[in-house]
C-alpha cells in the first residue's frame, strides 16, 4: 500500500498526491494560470515543426531521427574533425529540408502572444512577452514572428535557439559568422542524393568567402574552412546565463512538442516548480516526464496550441 494514502494520513492529503500525478488538461483552468503570469517561458522542440514535415527525434519506430545512426554519429562535436565531408552533406540535406517547410498553426499561435493586440488580451499580466527557448535548427519559428502584420521585433530578441540554427556557419580560422538562406553553400553539394555518402575534399567545402575564394585573409573572406553553426553534444549552447535569470522568477513554463530529455532543457520545468512556478505541456503523445507537469494537453501542437492558448481568430486574421 502506498504509505501516502494509508489510513494515517487524512483524505484530502492522499486526494493531493493522487490529483499531483494527473496533470489537468482544464483549458479555462490554464487560461487563468496564463493570463495572471507576469513572467513566462515557452520550451520547443521537434514536435512543434513536426505538423510542417520536419523530422522529430524521437519519434515512434524508424520514423524517428535518432533511429538514424548517422543523427547520432554527426551531433557529436568531434565528429566534424574526423569527418567534415560526411557532416557537410548530413546538414546540407537538413538545411534543404526547412527551407522548403513553411510555419505551421502552432508556430503561429506561439508568433500571435507577440502582437500587441493578442498579448493584451492572452497575457495582460506579462511584463514582457514570453521568452521562446526552441531548441530546433530549422528557423521556422523566427519565420513565423517575421510574417506577422504587426511589428514582432521583441519576439525576435527574445527568441533563442539553444541548439543553433542550420542557416548559419562560421569560419575555423577567423571565426567569421555568416547567415545564408542559399539552397548550396558550395557547388559541391549540388545534385546531392540523401542516401548517399560522397568524399567531397576538404578544400571543396563550404568556406569563408565560398568558392570564389580568390587567396585573401580578410575576416569574413578568408577561405577558411567553415562549420554548421549548430550546438553540438559536448558544446556549450548560447545565452544560458538569461535563461537562467528568467528561470529564477518564471510564473509558467510552456514546453511544447520536446520530451524535455536532453540537458540542460531537461533541468527547467524542476527549476520553475521549485519556486512555485506552474508547467503547461503540449505534446503528440505521453512522455516520462509528463505526470510532473500542472497541465497536460495532447494532441498536434499546430491543433491544441491555438484553441488553448485562445488565439485561432488572430491567426485567420493574419493568414
Amino acid at each position: 500500500m502506498n504509505l501516502l494514502c494509508s489510513q494515517s494520513f487524512h483524505t484530502k492529503t492522499c486526494q493531493f498526491y493522487t490529483d499531483r500525478l494527473t496533470p489537468s488538461s482544464a483549458i479555462d483552468e490554464f487560461r487563468k494560470v496564463l493570463g495572471s503570469s507576469k513572467t513566462i517561458i515557452i520550451l520547443s522542440g521537434a514536435g512543434l515543426s513536426a505538423p510542417s514535415g520536419i523530422v522529430t527525434y524521437r519519434g515512434s519506430g524508424d520514423k524517428s531521427l535518432w533511429s538514424n545512426p548517422n543523427v547520432v554519429k554527426y551531433s557529436k562535436h568531434t565528429t566534424f574533425q574526423e569527418d567534415p565531408s560526411g557532416s557537410w552533406q548530413f546538414y546540407h540535406h537538413r538545411r534543404l529540408q526547412a527551407l522548403n517547410a513553411k510555419p505551421n498553426k502552432g508556430h503561429l499561435a506561439l508568433a500571435a502572444l507577440n502582437v500587441p493586440s493578442v498579448a493584451s488580451r492572452v497575457i495582460p499580466s506579462a511584463s514582457l512577452v514570453p521568452l521562446h527557448v526552441t531548441q530546433n535548427l530549422d528557423e521556422l519559428t523566427m519565420r513565423a514572428l517575421k510574417s506577422l502584420p504587426e511589428s514582432a521585433s521583441e519576439g525576435e530578441k527574445r527568441l533563442v535557439p539553444v541548439h543553433g540554427s542550420l542557416f548559419r556557419a562560421r569560419c575555423l580560422s577567423c571565426k567569421h559568422e555568416m547567415q545564408s538562406y542559399e539552397p548550396y553553400l558550395a557547388a559541391s553539394l549540388k545534385k546531392l542524393g540523401p542516401d548517399v555518402v560522397v568524399d567531397i575534399p576538404v578544400d571543396r567545402l563550404p568556406r569563408c568567402g565560398g568558392d570564389e575564394w580568390s587567396g585573401s585573409n580578410r575576416y569574413g573572406r578568408c577561405g577558411g574552412l567553415l562549420r554548421p553553426d549548430v550546438v553540438w553534444f559536448g558544446e556549450v549552447p548560447p545565452r544560458m546565463g538569461e535563461i537562467a535569470r528568467e528561470i529564477t522568477g518564471c510564473d509558467l513554463l510552456i514546453v511544447v512538442g520536446t520530451s524535455s530529455i536532453v540537458q540542460p532543457a531537461a533541468g527547467f520545468a524542476s527549476q520553475v516548480q521549485g519556486h512555485g512556478g506552474k508547467v503547461a505541456v503540449f505534446n503528440l503523445e505521453r512522455s516520462n516526464s509528463d505526470d510532473k507537469a500542472d497541465f497536460l494537453f495532447l494532441g498536434s501542437c499546430d491543433a491544441t496550441l491555438p484553441e488553448v492558448l485562445d488565439v485561432g481568430s488572430d491567426i485567420a486574421a493574419f493568414l
